[in-house]
């Protein structure tokens, strides 16, 4: 992880001299080994030399730029906002591997520091920064996606273990990691938000199943757990027994943070790639299709300054109206560079599923607006939580 005099070296100086330094380290550990897993990875493909990235996430922590934004305490390195917003920056224009262990470093790691007792960050924190254990998140269930207070998954107390039975999906990773953050059930079923509990789960056990989930890309990175008397230590609720509902709804407002200014550098990068395929194509001359490749560009400018802009601010407002934002710019650019293709985006590279970017894109982020919270949850949150506006009847 580095020593405590290189941590703090690496955080000395102005923002100038620190981006050099995450620029310059990046620009030399991707020359040699990890050369070849540039640009590999990503929604669509997590199966990527999946062990080849967990080796580089592993060197990663090992020179210290992992959990960068987390207290030192808790073996982060008390990055500021601006730092980590480089380093995301610099660390999409290096065109480095799609990271594994984003789930734990993202979204767990921050809910134990702020809702996990002692001995749960003790245990697990460590883990998370050396990507020791991988992490998935179990929180959506069939007839509970949108509605997470209608989970049915239960947790049962037997001595000094629960034993869970239930069903999650959509829980992207899970055939890889070796525990979940599952919501279940501990309460009667009618206490819906109040019956909730947040426990951590061992995947690695008898009574979990996994089963992939086939997309459209013809890749599998979602899947279906199936709890069936699976166990875990009664001390492994974060926060109180019933109070899940407050700890899962931390989670999800982690789920946004810097890492989407780094995301948005990624599209930029991506929109940059399109427009030199409509000029090379000699699309650019069709005055419809330039000005729509014009208006991807405002977009995308105007996405950055609105999360540039709400950067640390709280409030269930912000992380909607920046998952609408990006969710609707991502899709549409794939929708823009079918029109760029023109007919060969009709035709796969082989069969059955050999796409190429263009055709990945599109397909994979139809789900843009669905996954981590879809469109229309977001509004509904904003309608409720910050207009105010009544909710509409339950039937």
């Amino acid at each position: 992880m580095g020593s405590p005099s290189t941590a703090t070296y690496l955080f000395q100086g102005d923002l100038e001299d620190f981006r050099r330094q995450v620029r310059g380290w990046l620009a030399e550990a991707l020359s040699g080994r990890f050369g070849a897993l540039r640009g590999v990875g990503g929604p669509g493909r997590e199966h990527e030399a999946f062990d080849e990235r967990l080796a580089w996430e592993r060197h990663l922590a090992a020179a210290g730029w992992t959990c960068l934004g987390w207290p030192v305490e808790h073996g982060g390195r008390g990055a500021t906002l601006a730092q980590q917003l480089v380093f995301h920056e610099e660390y999409a224009r290096a065109d480095a591997p799609s990271r594994v262990n984003h789930v734990a470093e993202q979204l767990l790691g921050p809910t134990l520091i702020a809702f996990g007792s002692p001995a749960q960050q003790r245990r697990f924190l460590p883990e998370i920064v050396a990507v020791r254990e991988l992490w998935c998140q179990g929180y959506s269930e069939p007839g509970a996606g949108s509605d997470l207070a209608a989970v049915r998954t239960r947790a049962v107390l037997d001595g000094d273990q629960w034993v869970i039975d239930g069903q999650k999906v959509w829980t992207s990773l899970a055939h890889v990691a070796h525990w979940c953050f599952v919501l279940a059930r501990t309460g009667p079923p009618g206490e819906r938000h109040r019956g909730l509990s947040y426990l951590l789960v061992p995947m690695r056990q008898d009574g979990v199943e996994v089963r992939p989930i086939r997309q459209l890309t013809g890749t599998a990175e979602f899947n279906e757990v199936f709890f069936t008397a699976a166990r875990t230590d009664v001390d492994l609720v974060v926060g109180a027994v019933g109070d899940g509902w407050r700890v899962a709804l931390g989670t999800l407002a982690m789920e946004r943070g810097v890492a989407t200014l780094g995301q948005q550098v990624g599209f930029r990068r991506e929109l940059d790639a399109l427009v030199e395929v409509a000029r090379r194509s000699g699309g650019l001359d069709d005055p419809v299709l330039r000005d729509k490749l014009v208006r991807a560009r405002v977009g995308l400018e105007v996405m950055q300054a609105h999360a540039r802009r709400t950067l640390g601010a709280e409030g269930p407002g912000v992380a909607s109206v920046n998952k609408l934002v990006w969710a609707a710019w991502h899709r549409g650019l794939g929708e823009l560079a079918m029109e760029v293709l023109g007919a060969a985006s009709l035709v796969a590279a082989g069969e059955p599923d050999e796409l190429d970017r263009w055709q990945r894109l599109y397909l994979f982020s139809r789900a843009d607006t669905i996954y981590g919270g879809s469109d229309e949850v977001q509004r509904t949150i904003l309608a409720e939580r910050v207009l105010g506006l009544p909710r509409p009847p339950r039937p």
